[in-house]
């Protein structure tokens, strides 16, 4: 069984949860101990998982990560109104070798995907995103993935899988269950051409960095769509994690990554969470303590909805252009915006009928002045082909 792979969390954690007031994250969380064995999953929303491995980096770690640094900067953090009980499973060591820890991580995450549990994935390197995404197979027929990253990490086409090559494991290897493959934030002169083509020729969505920080709300239906979100927190500016190797001097600030943190934890669809290349400063450590803490305040902000013409919180609007009739709907009580794209896959459609996909008010208003939205674009020839 995969979850005895698990190593139990530090006792110093353990001391350290004692010593906070009792509205603490950490006096109110259930742990893996050595003392106490596994948390059940029974009743859990959300379950912490570290996993240590390294030895796939593309720029090799001096140290290894140090989960117990972040627990202790998220379990001294407050509670909010929340309903979410949490779980902390513990850490994944170095397997034998780094497919023994790859085959690990894929069984307890599917475990947890099994069980309705949302995992977050503290993790050392990116590429721990292949067997997180392996783990859906079975489970989700098509996956839809948003990595908020600098790069696109393809790599090259004889490189082995690294943290900077993962993704062309993904969209290479059978059985493909990626429909489709986002990225938030990335910077133009860490990607070479030929990955931009590549994303253009398989209708993938890239949203450079000054795109995303001039306006945050562009974030919000791309993550809306996603199953998986994979944050590489090289996206972050270097002076925010308090060092410069590896880091870029531009990047999202504190602020921004925390509300995608908290704009994928409000996507109903995203049920795995996964942060990786974030380095043993304690800057470092406390950003990612608040990155979790958004993406959970979002989770209990989650609203189920779907839109129809029947529907009264919805609003229906039919856009002619010149070449196709566009149906968007608008949700009176979150103020969100959908938009039909007839034939796309979609697990919560019959076949041929039309797929709602998440979208901006400002994709409308673009109709309306006769641009057919680039997004819609792109999933309608993906569902075509």
């Amino acid at each position: 069984m995969a979850f005895d792979f698990l190593v139990p969390v530090e006792d110093k954690v353990l001391a350290h949860c004692e010593l906070l007031p009792p509205q603490a994250l950490g006096r109110n969380i259930y742990m893996h101990t050595a003392r106490k064995g596994l948390p059940v999953l029974a009743n859990a929303s959300v379950a912490l998982l570290g996993v240590r491995e390294s030895r796939n980096a593309f720029e090799k770690k001096p140290e290894k990560l140090d989960v117990t640094a972040i627990r202790m900067q998220l379990y001294k953090l407050m509670l909010g109104n929340w309903s979410t009980n949490i779980i902390d499973m513990g850490d994944i060591e170095e397997g034998e070798s780094v497919a023994d820890t790859y085959f690990v991580v894929k069984e307890i995450v599917a475990g947890l995907l099994e069980e309705k549990v949302i995992p977050i994935i503290i993790g050392a390197t990116q590429d721990i995103t292949y067997p997180v995404y392996r783990a859906f197979d079975g489970i989700h027929d098509m996956i839809n993935i948003v990595a908020i990253d600098s790069r696109f990490d393809f790599g090259m086409d004889d490189e082995l899988i690294s943290s900077h090559s993962y993704m062309s494991k993904i969209i290479t290897e059978k059985p493909n269950n990626l429909f489709n493959f986002s990225n938030l934030g990335f910077q133009s002169y860490y990607n070479a051409q030929e990955e931009k083509d590549l994303m253009e020729r398989l209708f993938f969505d890239a949203y450079r960095l000054g795109e995303v920080a001039n306006d945050l709300s562009l974030a919000e239906p791309v993550l809306r769509n996603a199953h998986l979100v994979s944050l590489d927190a090289r996206a972050i500016k270097a002076s925010e994690v308090g060092l410069s190797q590896n880091f870029s001097p531009n990047g999202f600030d504190g602020r921004e990554i925390c509300a995608i943190a908290r704009y994928a934890g409000i996507s109903e669809k995203v049920v795995a969470f996964g942060l990786y290349e974030m380095e043993n400063t304690g800057q470092c450590c406390q950003l990612m303590a608040q990155i979790i803490w958004y993406f959970i305040e979002g989770l209990n902000y989650r609203l189920l909805e779907r839109p129809s013409s029947e529907n009264p919180d919805f609003t229906k609007y039919t856009v002619p252009t010149d070449t196709e009739l566009l149906i968007f709907y608008k949700s009176h009580l979150t103020e969100r915006w959908w938009v039909e794209v007839p034939s796309i896959i979609s697990s919560h459609n019959k076949p041929n009928s039309p797929a709602l996909l998440p979208c901006t008010e400002k994709d409308y208003l673009d109709a309306c002045d006769q641009h057919i939205p680039e997004r819609w674009f792109k999933a309608f020839k993906k569902g075509f082909n």
